[in-house]
């Protein structure tokens, strides 16, 4: 059992979905006041809930065409720790998320590029440079039907 109710959860729901809404707008939708809005706004904040907010970009209206994710196989694990792999790969601004993975690869990426020789220069310059990176697994994105949401 959760210790958040129906109402925060509709909460959650609406900020997922446009979480630059004021707290007297999402009040009026939810039939609360601004202050009670407010109120479990910092309480779902402070129990980490609510974990910041974020707009979305269009990555292609920015000149982004290209998302590709990969697969990242360490070479040398003794050699290099995770943490130095993971601090050198998020400094890569064309790097959008890392995951650390079980399976095949140890990590997965998510890279954007403005197209694909774009792509190949950020792989062979700045990717394939990194402490440990062994084997490589490109897969190129045609698609994307559902953006992330609620949960």
């Amino acid at each position: 059992m959760t210790p958040w109710d129906d109402l925060d959860f509709a909460l959650l729901r609406a900020l997922s979905q446009d979480a630059t809404q004021s707290a007297g707008s999402l009040g009026r939708f939810l039939g609360l006041s601004q202050p009670a809005t407010w109120r479990r706004i910092k309480r779902l904040q402070e129990a980490g809930v609510l974990a910041g907010r974020r707009i979305d970009l269009d990555a292609e209206a920015l000149g982004f065409g290209v998302t590709v994710f990969l697969g990242v196989k360490l070479a040398t694990k003794g050699r290099v720790s995770l943490e130095d792999f993971e601090r050198a790969v998020t400094a890569i601004p064309e790097v959008q998320t890392v995951q650390h993975v079980l399976g095949l690869y140890d990590y997965r990426l998510r890279v954007v590029a403005r197209d694909i020789s774009d792509f190949e220069r950020v792989l062979r310059r700045r990717i394939m440079a990194l402490p440990g990176v062994g084997d490589v697994e490109a897969n190129v994105l045609l698609s994307e039907e559902r953006l992330s949401g609620p949960l």
